[in-house]
């Protein structure tokens, strides 16, 4: 029985490591720990500095309390390392823990449970398992927790003595797949950082919360139109990175026109529209479905609906039209409704959503109200009228993703 749980473990651990950001790898982690160790819930801790960032959660009982299409809406904080609280006392100390009731603690104990989250939340934690995630080099990337085992009939009861060693392999290869979606997300942060010193509104905070409501926008669209879960799972994962380089195009952008106070002239305006086929172009040497996905949504992600976008049907490589769609005065035909690549489409939504709830130099951040009439004014306009529908089905969620990546205040 046991050799067939590591086996399990084995193949769990392949499935993890096929997820590249990190932000999925997260919730595919704890998705598939909670479902072999049959948990009701569980949370991930990331490392940053000297404190604990949680980082991601789930909780059945919790989300059979909400509608369809709903999902658990949380926010994120951060814990010391240190030993008063599970979570940082098993960063610390390197140690698993295993508690049978968080209400039950032996005073002992240097660490304590924080009930407020169950208070808030009408819910009761009973068994937990926390676990350090450790890389190869000794170094701690985290803190995984799951909570109230559940038997055959689910009742819930404690973790096994056993489920410790299991949970210690499982947290191994976490570790490792971890580490990898760290250091992809760090060379496409860097990216990032080289475009945000042409344009200082293209944020490490923007990119984030584009990419985020561009996969829930995807996924609500996608569960609508009955996509094999399979293939939703992969496709978030390849659009949440491509989504966070929608605008790297613009390193090749002059400041002069980038940070430009006023209104753009004519010419200069043509010029910031080809930072859309000069980010496609960075990946004109495909060589996975991410490099296609990404040049996909930088090139189109100022399309609109109706046709008035840009690029329109443009060559990445060459910077001219597309033979046999040349328009008057040599410019491209315009690409409209579902001539617009799918992610392409999404990712214009998420990023004027962004834009209008976000402060900049010549504005404030929108309201509630204004918002969503000017997303409805919008619809059949600028953006595919279904993806707006999949916009207003996920609102909530939105709205959540926007508070976990906040704006540095500066």
């Amino acid at each position: 029985m046991e050799t067939q749980k590591i086996d399990l473990i084995t193949q769990i651990s392949l499935d993890i490591n096929e997820v590249k950001d990190l932000d999925i790898l997260l919730e595919r982690i704890l998705t598939r720990v909670r479902k072999f160790f049959n948990a009701d819930a569980g949370s991930i801790y990331l490392k940053q500095g000297d404190r604990l960032k949680f980082s991601h959660t789930q909780n059945d009982t919790l989300h059979k309390r909400l509608g369809p299409n709903e999902k658990l809406i949380y926010s994120t904080f951060f814990i010391p390392i240190n030993s008063r609280s599970i979570a940082g006392y098993v960063a610390k100390n390197c140690q698993i823990v295993n508690i049978s009731d968080a209400y039950k603690i032996n005073g002992s104990e240097p660490y304590t449970f924080d009930s407020d989250y169950d208070s808030i939340s009408d819910y009761r934690t009973h068994s937990i398992l926390t676990v350090p995630m450790i890389n190869q080099r000794g170094d701690v990337l985290g803190v995984m927790q799951i909570i109230n085992a559940q038997n055959s009939q689910g009742n819930i009861i404690p973790f096994s003595r056993s489920d410790e060693s299991l949970i210690n392999n499982f947290a191994t290869s976490a570790a490792l797949a971890v580490e990898r979606a760290q250091m992809t997300r760090n060379i496409i942060m860097r990216m990032i950082s080289m475009a945000e010193l042409r344009d200082p509104t293209e944020t490490g905070a923007h990119v984030n919360r584009v990419a985020a409501y561009s996969v829930e926008l995807y996924e609500t669209w996608a569960r609508k139109k009955d996509v094999p879960v399979y293939q939703i799972e992969r496709q978030r994962d390849i659009l949440r990175m491509a989504a966070m380089l929608h605008d790297v195009g613009k390193v090749a952008i002059s400041d002069l026109i980038l940070k430009k106070p006023g209104q753009l002239l004519p010419q200069e305006f043509d010029i910031m529209k080809s930072h859309t086929y000069i980010g496609a172009r960075l990946f004109k040497n495909a060589q996975s479905e991410f490099d296609d996905v990404a040049a996909e949504v930088a090139l189109s992600h100022h399309e609109k609906w109706d046709g008035t976008g840009y690029p329109g049907h443009m060559d990445p490589i060459s910077g001219k039209p597309v033979p046999g769609f040349e328009g008057p005065h040599g410019k491209p035909l315009p690409k409209k409704g579902e001539e617009i690549p799918l992610f392409g489409r999404i990712v214009a939504v998420a990023d004027v959503y962004d834009a209008l709830c976000s402060r900049r130099s010549y504005k404030d951040p929108w309201d509630d109200g204004r918002i969503v009439e000017e997303m409805h004014r919008s619809s059949g306009k600028h953006f595919d009228p279904e993806v707006i529908d999949a916009f207003f089905s996920c609102l909530d969620v939105l709205k959540s993703i926007a508070e976990r990546y906040p704006d540095d205040k500066k």
